[in-house]
Order: structure tokens, then sequence, then C-alpha cells
């Protein structure tokens, strides 16, 4: 938010130096993130002054060009060549001096040096209005009244403005400050804790009154729960043309475009009072009748944006008898609005439901600064003097008069807050004791009301346009912020608790894992869990029934929550990818949710995204792209970690993997984990094979071994046979793997398959399977009879039940 500092003396008289006010207003709450300076023509016409054309001759060396003798000012006057058709002896002219910095139309600036044009030095530059930023006329030079002096600044003739403006970082609870008055209100009770006299001046409308009462307009309000007040007033015979060079300078200088002196004025008391306002062509008002009503749901309405927009049946609008002209609160219509050819209008002031205009907003997605007051709540007191003051500055601007008696509908006045404050609490929830009077000044320097005054504390009515201040720890909150935070004394004593905490909370236990990945080159990712809804349809797992939807959502791409996250994921593998980033290892820790038909449910994940080369290039190796079984050994890594090392392995049948298995602990799923399909793969425009492995992080919770075990290093030698099998090719690892450990369920160790052969010298539908077996006695070493009877029996056992044979 924009504050101009001229623009904020006009209610508060301060000699306060800008920055010392910015300092304030941070202590106060209102933290100004920066303090720019503002002129109302670029460079300030610095370098420009008044010059007397003492003569003007043909320049000899060219037709179109003028030899001037100019006095500025010095005492000698100085040679300038001139192009200008209408530069004349004995004119008064504004002379750019050497070294003088000039803007074009773009705002690119250029310096005025000693040159020479043809032939002929000239020291300086008489220039037009547009090469000053006055206006946009290059026909000559300007030509300045006779009784300026020369050599008198340019900046003083013109009465540049040069102003400074405060970028309020505004916080959304502060509505009140909303405006110039707001933010002179929190500057009056700064000052005045700092023992600084400080006045607040409001701009009078005494001066308003009804001229005549000739255009008449019947004003109905259907629904006072959106619009619980509205007030309205008709101006006649105005003149619709450019604002004066006061009323443009103040809102450049907050970063708003003038539009001409109706709308300008408008803006100007929003800006100035937080009040929004709006200006109806009253021509334009069929049967000068105003409706302020809701429409049937698919009404179709154009805004000042020429967009043509679908209503809701919430949406508040403004109409006459023909059908809608502005959303309240929001935007106005393209048929209402005034134009040049305006000659009266309908001026509207209102306070309408902030949670309505909010919805009707966000609905449309439009955020106007009407909008951006009326959501947060403004002063609905001031709704009445906002419109006198507008309609006495257009009046001032635009000429016209009033033509009608102010209506006013406001049926049910919206009351002020009561709040009773405690002493005793306030103190202790400051951390020191403030005096009562200090407290009582502060209250009343914010126009809080001390209605009654006791050993224990006050009672206060507080204002209606303060929505931020309706408990008691609000009132002390405002109480500390005016007294200053850096004014609250501190201890420097340092008193902490220690809590005892279990060893498999899930904070530590996602710690212990995200370190693991990290050292295994992963990057943990954080996605939104707002998603697409159009996700499900990917896959007929998810249902769409199932999506929990946002009631009033940023956008459609963000308006449920997501029933997986394997598609946000997805979404941070693609956007890598299409920036050359395509060797990927995340990882994230997430939530998914779902509307089942039993109510609400939300499971958290850790899901697991591998893609492209296992490692980056370099001179060493070549590429090794990432393969299913390294994938599994990541994912077997994190379940080992956690003390997890006796899964069973089942085939996963989804329609989101290509091929995939499920890793299980008795009859709970811990992981899925596979290769994603690639109909999934190129929603998200990715031709790579991807990995994805969802762990079902509270299953795994409930499973994770904080039993350790720890047995001394074995003084005997382990012994390593190898037996080289030929099977069938329907034989799985797993049958040799059983098989083995049913054999000898103590002295074997390990069982490891390291080659695997098919193909020239083997009979058909035969392969050859090398493995092998670490056999180990922690009591004593191992005899070659005992490893030769050991080996035997594994022989056999495999030759009986897998018909296998040794190569």
């Amino acid at each position: 938010m924009k504050i101009s500092y001229n623009w904020l003396k006009q209610f508060i008289k301060t000699d306060l130096k800008p920055e010392e006010v910015g300092n304030l207003l941070t202590d106060l709450g209102l933290e100004v993130e920066g303090i720019d300076k503002f002129q109302s023509v670029k460079g300030g016409l610095e370098g420009i002054v008044v010059g007397h054309v003492l003569t003007c001759e043909q320049h000899p060396n060219a037709d179109r060009l003028k030899v001037t003798t100019v006095d500025i000012g010095t005492g000698t006057p100085v040679q300038i060549i001139c192009g200008a058709a209408n530069v004349a002896a004995g004119q008064k002219v504004p002379v750019a001096t050497i070294g003088t910095t000039l803007y074009d139309k773009d705002g690119n600036n250029f310096q005025i040096k000693k040159g020479k044009i043809r032939d002929m030095e000239s020291f300086g530059m008489i220039c037009a209005e547009d090469e000053l930023g006055l206006g946009e006329s290059h026909d000559g030079i300007m030509v300045l009244s006779e009784d300026l002096k020369p050599g008198t600044p340019a900046s003083t003739v013109f009465n540049i403005e040069n102003d400074e403006v405060f970028e309020i970082g505004l916080t959304p609870n502060r509505a009140d400050a909303m405006s110039h008055l707001g933010v002179a209100r929190d500057l009056r009770a700064g000052m005045l804790q700092n023992s600084s006299h400080a006045e607040l001046i409001t701009p009078s409308v005494s001066n308003f009154r009804v001229d005549k009462r000739t255009l008449k307009m019947d004003i109905k309000v259907e629904d006072t729960k959106l619009a619980p007040r509205y007030c309205g007033v008709t101006i006649s015979d105005i003149d619709v043309k450019p604002s004066p060079d006061w009323l443009q300078n103040r809102l450049k200088s907050i970063g708003l475009t003038p539009k001409n002196n109706v709308v300008d004025v408008t803006n100007y008391v929003m800006h100035e009072l937080g009040q929004p306002l709006h200006a109806f062509d009253a021509g334009k008002i069929k049967g000068n009748k105003v409706v302020i009503k809701t429409l049937p749901a698919g009404t179709k309405f154009t805004t000042l944006d020429d967009v043509e927009r679908t209503l809701h049946e919430e949406d508040l609008m403004i109409c006459d008898e023909n059908g809608p002209m502005c959303i309240a609160g929001v935007f106005g219509g393209k048929n209402s609005g005034v134009t040049e050819t305006t000659k009266s209008i309908f001026l509207e002031s209102a306070y309408f439901n902030p949670v309505s205009v909010r919805k009707t907003a966000k609905r449309h997605g439009l955020n106007t600064d009407a909008s951006f007051r009326f959501e947060r709540g403004i002063d609905p007191t001031i709704t009445e003097y906002a419109l006198k003051r507008t309609a006495l500055l257009i009046q001032e601007v635009a000429g016209g008069e009033i033509t009608s008696d102010i209506v006013d509908i406001y049926p049910k006045k919206i009351e002020d807050f009561t709040v009773f404050l405690n002493f005793s609490k306030a103190n202790k929830i400051i951390g020191q004791e403030i005096s009562k009077e200090t407290i009582k000044k502060i209250l009343v320097s914010l126009d809080i009301k001390v209605n009654s005054v006791s050993d224990v504390g006050l009672g206060l009515t507080i204002p209606a346009y303060r929505v931020d201040v309706q408990r008691e720890i609000d009132v002390i909150e405002e109480i500390l912020r005016v007294y200053g935070y850096n004014n609250v004394n501190f201890t420097k004593k340092l008193n902490a608790t220690i809590s005892n905490s279990s060893r498999t909370e899930d904070y530590k236990i996602q710690n212990i894992i995200a370190n693991q990945l990290n050292s295994l080159g992963f990057h943990e990712m954080m996605a939104n869990s707002l998603t697409s809804p159009e996700y499900v349809k990917l896959t007929e797992t998810l249902k769409e029934e199932f999506n929990v939807m946002m009631l009033n959502p940023l956008s459609n791409d963000l308006s449920a929550m997501r029933q997986s996250l394997l598609f946000s994921g997805l979404e941070a593998v693609s956007y890598n990818i299409n920036r050359k980033n395509s060797d990927l290892k995340l990882f994230e820790f997430g939530k998914s949710y779902h509307k089942m038909p039993s109510g609400y449910d939300e499971n958290k994940h850790l899901t697991l995204f591998v893609t492209g080369n296992k490692k980056s290039e370099n001179w060493t190796g070549n590429h090794q792209p990432s393969e299913f079984f390294y994938f599994k050994g990541l994912v077997l890594s994190v379940l080992s970690r956690l003390g997890i090392n006796k899964t069973s392995n089942q085939l996963l049948e989804s329609d989101y993997f290509g091929e995939g298995i499920a890793l299980r602990l008795g009859n709970e799923i811990l992981v899925e984990m596979g290769t994603v399909k690639k109909s999934v793969l190129k929603h998200f425009d990715i031709k790579q094979e991807v990995f994805f492995a969802n762990f079902k992080w509270d299953a795994v919770l409930k499973v994770i071994s904080t039993k350790l075990k720890f047995t001394d290093i074995p003084k005997y030698p382990e012994v390593r046979r190898d037996l080289a099998l030929l099977v069938d090719e329907t034989v799985a690892f797993e049958n040799i793997y059983k098989i083995a450990k049913q054999t000898e369920k103590t002295l074997l160790k390990e069982i490891s398959l390291f080659d695997v052969y098919t193909g020239k010298n083997l009979p058909e539908n035969k392969k050859s399977y090398a493995v092998s077996f670490i056999l180990q006695d922690n009591s004593k070493t191992l005899t070659d009879v005992q490893i030769e009877k050991i080996m035997s029996k594994l022989q056999h056992n495999f030759e009986t039940e897998l018909g296998a044979t040794l190569r």
C-alpha cells in the first residue's frame, strides 16, 4: 500500500522527516518497506531556467534553424541553436542549461551538452512542453509569461510537486489503515505517546447542500444482509474532463493513472478516507431506479474491462429496470460508466458484506482497490460523510449541482464493540506494569472510548471500523504496539524446559530417513497439497467422488486436495526435465486426502522418485541408467534403516504402475513401488522411465523396530562355496533360497545369486544359476567334512525338489 507524505500531512501537521515518520509507523505495526521519491515531472525540471531571447537570426548553413542569444540570468548571454518555427526575439522561454538531464516519453534520459550544429556552437536547448514532461505538444517551444525574470528556476514557475511515498506492508487485519486517514490516526497515536503534539484534521463537509431536487433516484435494497448500508445522491450539469494538476499528482504519487475528473475524485476519496465509491452515468440508468439485489445464476454481465462474465446466484448486483449495472463492491459495468459525454451522475457510497464481496471477487478472479477494502471491512459510520466529501470535490473540479437529497438506507445500525480490560492481565501479557494513566491515554488516542474506570480495569467501547479489536487480548496488543515493543524491559534470565519424548516420534524418524536419503543423493521436495481434480481421471485406482474440493479455490488447477502424491511429484520431475535436469532423485513427506462415504480420510506418505542416470556424467565411467533393482535397493535401505528387514514381495496390480511390487510385513503392505506407466508419464510430457515408491508412512511407523541386538564379531572364519545349477526356466532364485534355508538353518548365513546365464550350449528351456553359500560356526572352525556334508545335502535337495543338475 502506498501512502503519500504530502497527502498525509493534510491530516496531521508534523515537522518530522519522512524517515522519522517511516520508523514511527513501523514501530506501530505499519511496516514501511521503503520510501520512494515522487516528482510530478520526472527530474523535477532541475537545470531548467527561464531564458530571455535577446536576438534571433537565420542560421547561415540551415534553412530550418535559428541562431539565438539568450539571457539565462548569469550575466552573460549564451548562444543556442533552435529548430522551432515559433522562436522569436523578446520571448521568455524555458532553457535546459549545459549538464541538465532530460527524459523522453519512454523515461529514457539524455544529457544536454555543449555542441556544434552546422558549424555553429550551441550552449543549451530551448524546450517544447513534451521535452520537459509538461504536456504532449511538440508544435514549437514553450513561450512563458513576459513577467518572469531570466534565471528563475522552472520548477518554481510550474509548481513542480516533490513528494515522499511510503510503501507499507499492510497486514490483512489492519483494515482501518487502508487509507491516508487511517495511517494518520495511527501516526497521531504514536506521536502523542512520544509527547509530540498531534491533531487530526479531517476534511469539512459543512458546505454540502442540495441545490435543487430535479433528479431523484428510487433506491431499493432487497437484501440488507449483503448491503447493510447504502447511500446515494445525484449531481447534474457536470463537465467531464481531465482532472486538475493537484488531483492528478496525488493519484500519480500512489501509482494510480488519472482517468477523468469524476472517476479521479472517487479514487481520491477512497484512498483518502478508505471508503470505496462508484459513479454511474445517471442518463444510462433506466427508469431512474436503482435496485441492489442478486440475480439468477447464469445471468450474463459485461464489466468495464469488456469481459462478459457469468453471474452466480449469490453475487450482489447494482441494477436498474433493464438489468445489472455493477458488481457490488467489486467492479463496474461497461454500459453504465462515466464518459466524456456524461452530464449527470448517480454517486454511490455503501457498506457491503465483507464475506459476500470476497466470494464474488474470487469467483470472478477480480482484485480491485474497492474489493480489497470491502473484503477486509470498512468503516460503516463514514458512508454518508464520504459521499458528501466526494460530491463537494466533484463540484469543485467538474462543476454541477446537487440535484437530490441523500438517500441513506441503514435499517440496522452496525454497533460498536464493548470490551472489559483487566489491568493485571494486561501487565501480565505485556511483561511489565504500565501505569493506568498511560493505558487510558493510549486508548483515547486510538479513538477507543473509556466508559468506566475501576481499580480492576476499564470498560471500553471499540469503534466499529476496528474489526480486528474485539477481545481483551486485542486491546492489550493495541496498547503494546503504541507503547512500543522496544520500550518493554526484558530479563537476561533464560528459562527452558526439557520434555521426555519417544525415540520413535514421527518428526525424529522423518529426520533420520531424510538424512539417509540426502546422503544417497536425493533432494527433498515439498509440493502443494492443492492440485487439479482432473488427475484422478488418469487412473481407475482413484475415484473422482473421493476428491476433497475447495469451496473457494484460487484456480481450477488448485481446486482439490490431492488423493495421491504421485502427480505432484511428476509435475516436479517434468519441470526439471524441461530445464535440462534429467537425472533426478526426489523424495517427499506429505499427506493424501479422501472424502470417503464414512467421512474424511487423511494419510501420511513418504514418496521416492528416481529417473535418469544413477550418477552424473564423469570421465571414469559411462552412463549407468537407473533400473528396477537399483531402485528396489534404495527402498529396502530405507526399511532397513528403520529395522524392518523381513519383508516379502507381492506382485502389484495398479493401473499407474507399468510393473510394480508391494513390500509387505505380515498382512500389512508397507510400500508400493515400480515403474510409472507410460500413459501417465505422457500426460506430463515425460519421455524417460520414472521409478516411484509410495511408503504408507502410518503403517511403517507401527512396525519400526527400536530394539537393537548386538553380537561380537565372530572369532572363527566363514567359508564360501559356489554351485552352478542348471534349472528349468520357470525356476526362480526364490525357490533355491527357500530350499537352502530349510536345509541348513544354523550354519548357512548368506545365499547370493551372482550370475544368470541363458543361451548357447544350454539345453532348451534351461538356464544356469551361479549361487554362492556362506557357512560359519560362531563357536568353532568348520571342518571339510562338515562343509562337504552340508553342500551334498543342499545339492541333493536341489536335484530332488527342483530337478537341478550341476554344470
